[in-house]
């Protein structure tokens, strides 16, 4: 799965487009590197986000196509 999709999808940003923008902009980063919209994501990655000057850190746990918003937490483990 596409990492701007999964990053909707888990509800970690909330449009599809945002999350483009951040990989476009330098601040998601998929196992240390930093990485464009298109990169695909697979169970046991690390993803870190950037808000601001906060950072947020999470393992990526399972993949799903859609998700009701109550298992969103359930693909990610936070760090």
């Amino acid at each position: 799965m596409r990492i701007d999709k999964f990053l909707k999808v888990s509800r970690l940003i909330k449009r599809r487009t945002i999350a483009a923008e951040a990989c476009d902009a330098k601040r998601v980063k998929l196992n240390g590197s930093v990485v464009k919209p298109s990169a695909k994501v697979k169970e046991g990655d690390v993803i870190e986000i950037t808000f601001g000057d906060r950072v947020v850190k999470v393992m990526v746990t399972a993949i799903k196509e859609t998700t009701k918003k109550d298992e969103a937490a359930e693909l990610y483990k936070i760090l």
